[in-house]
């Protein structure tokens, strides 16, 4: 799923694909603003992304999909 960063006074967000699922993805964050800690996330090539928890800006989770292979329509 696509997780997209927003962090205070940096013009540009971060995006990432990442293979968690929407609640872990959601629960780590909220960790993250309510204790103000760092928010750790991995994506799928097994980069860790680390942003300062109060230094956050907003935080966009994705709809999970499953990722079709081919051509055809199902």
């Amino acid at each position: 799923m696509e997780i997209k960063i927003g962090v205070q006074n940096v013009g540009r967000e971060i995006v990432l694909e990442s293979a968690q699922d929407a609640e872990t993805v959601a629960k780590v964050v909220g960790e993250a603003i309510n204790e103000g800690s760092e928010l750790r996330l991995k994506d799928d090539k097994g980069r860790l992304i680390i942003v300062p928890g109060n230094a956050l800006a907003y935080v966009e989770i994705g709809a999970e999909e499953v990722r079709r292979v081919g051509f055809g329509q199902f």
